[in-house]
């Protein structure tokens, strides 16, 4: 018995049925990216000059075709950004989509993910555009980057606590999504996500509302860069390493993002109450056995630092 990978649920064939009716109810049968990991990469850089898609990561757009059964790429109007096998780093596809996963059982607001098999029998990672609707439309979509006057080459040179200001002055409701940043932060410390720069934070605007974007490109970067030697990209308290509860918490959370007590004692009720959850998803996700092994050893670090 195969598992799918889109949904981890058992299947007999390579997808489920619920996880092609995730990508379109009529969606019956998807075939294989017509590419190896390797000619992904090429055609990643091949059209990074033709779309706004760039980045360390190779990544392309594609839209789903359900008269062919298949994920297209495309220079425009597509729906979906496809990341195929590093060169570099291991197992980065698998890794995200487990990591975005659990990102959504502790209530963090994730777009559609899954892996696809390629022709080489490798995995891509999808994710679905959160900022596009209708018949090419598009949602106004900002990254902090943008926001601060920053750019690729400066997207590091911020600190966490200089995140606070944008949402103040930017967000409809911003005490809702200082309590989302909140969460998402204690998130990428838990599972060693140690590259959440300015570009990985947006915000977006529906309905006259503006709010933190779905999240995105979120990851164990730790386990995949292997000698990572940072937690945080942003700087918090002065230092990117060795951060601990009360930099999260007390600092953090009630110093900074003036949330009450009795808010940030729910997020961290909520973290501990699904950690059976999350190690569940990690056994049966694509990651190798020791990768799995890697990415639980980290996480059960983080908890006892995080609980302690």
């Amino acid at each position: 018995m195969n598992r799918c990978p889109i949904t981890y649920e058992p299947c007999k064939g390579k997808y489920s049925k619920t996880g092609l009716a995730k990508l379109s109810p009529r969606l019956t049968e998807l075939v294989d990216l017509p590419f190896t990991a390797q000619e992904q990469r090429r055609e990643a850089a091949s059209r990074a000059t033709k779309t706004s898609i760039q980045g360390v990561q190779p990544k392309l757009s594609a839209r789903l075709s359900v008269k062919s059964s298949s994920l297209e790429i495309v220079d425009i109007k597509g729906t979906f950004i496809l990341k195929p096998q590093s060169d570099i780093f291991r197992e980065v596809p698998e890794n995200e989509d487990v990591t975005m996963k659990m990102a959504k059982i502790l209530g963090i607001d994730v777009p559609l993910t899954g892996l696809v098999f390629s022709k080489d029998g490798s995995l891509s990672y999808f994710i679905k555009r959160f900022d596009r609707y209708g018949t090419n439309k598009k949602k106004h979509l900002e990254d902090f980057a943008q926001l601060t006057n920053n750019t690729r080459e400066t997207k590091y040179n911020w600190s966490m606590e200089k995140l606070i200001p944008v949402i103040d002055s930017n967000c409809t409701f911003p005490l809702i999504e200082k309590r989302k940043l909140f969460r998402r932060m204690l998130f990428c410390f838990l599972i060693g996500n140690e590259d959440m720069h300015l570009k990985n934070f947006s915000l977006i605007m529906h309905d006259n509302i503006i709010e933190l974007s779905p999240a995105y490109d979120l990851l164990n970067s730790t386990i995949s860069m292997e000698r990572a030697t940072e937690e945080f990209a942003l700087p918090l308290a002065g230092k990117k390493r060795k951060i601990t509860r009360k930099d999260l918490v007390t600092y953090f959370g009630m110093d900074w993002l003036r949330l009450t007590g009795k808010t940030i004692e729910s997020e961290i009720q909520n973290i501990k109450d699904k950690k059976s959850d999350l190690e569940s998803l990690i056994h049966i996700s694509f990651l190798t056995k020791e990768m799995k092994e890697k990415y639980l050893e980290l996480m059960s670090n983080r908890y006892e630092r995080l609980m302690e």
